[in-house]
């Protein structure tokens, strides 16, 4: 005996039911005001900072596009990254102040997240730096 599919129930949020370029729009607005609340965070804001330097560096120092996208793509994600983990905190401060190991481990993770990336970073670029100035 076969079961039809349950029936879609109207969306909670109304902005789920946006398609096409209404959706794209919204969307991007939504993109925009995460990295203002991202830029009112100061590691965010030291990051994006250093993002300001790195980034056009990486086209000085990259030798050839994969490189370059190297360098680029590792700043780029520590930016990400960072972002995800101001959310992980976001939402684990917003169910309660109280200390809960659960929340503490969420927030560790998503600290451990950013020192790998931050890891990952300094790992490329010291590759590039070495193999453009040999010692």
């Amino acid at each position: 005996m076969s079961r039809s599919p349950p029936a879609l129930e109207p969306s909670v949020n109304p902005q789920k039911l946006r398609t096409g370029i209404a959706r794209i729009w919204h969307a991007t607005g939504y993109s925009l005001q995460g990295l203002r609340a991202g830029w009112g965070e100061t590691a965010f804001r030291q990051e994006a900072t250093a993002a300001l330097v790195l980034l056009p560096l990486a086209f000085w120092l990259g030798q050839g596009w994969v490189q370059v996208a190297l360098l680029a793509g590792s700043v780029l994600l520590v930016l990400i990254v960072e972002l995800l983990n101001t959310g992980i905190e976001t939402v684990v401060d917003r169910i309660g102040p109280e200390w809960h190991d659960l929340s503490k481990r969420a927030k560790d993770m998503g600290s451990a997240a950013v020192l790998l990336a931050l890891l990952l970073a300094l790992g490329i670029w010291m590759a590039a730096l070495v193999q453009r100035w040999p010692a």
